[in-house]
């Protein structure tokens, strides 16, 4: 699974660990988080995040 990250301050969306904050489970493919997810870190949108 392909990783990305915050072109904003950093932060990587591994989907494996998932985000847990945002009930994002792992397992999740970035490409099918919620349209509107947000960087936990920044808040910045899937839109700014670039695949590593």
């Amino acid at each position: 699974m392909k990783k990305y990250r915050c072109d904003i301050c950093g932060y990587v969306y591994d989907p494996e660990v998932g985000d847990s904050a945002a009930g994002v489970d792992p397992g999740t493919d970035f490409d099918n988080l919620p349209e509107d997810w947000e960087c936990p870190i920044c808040g910045a949108g899937k839109e700014d995040f670039s695949e590593v």
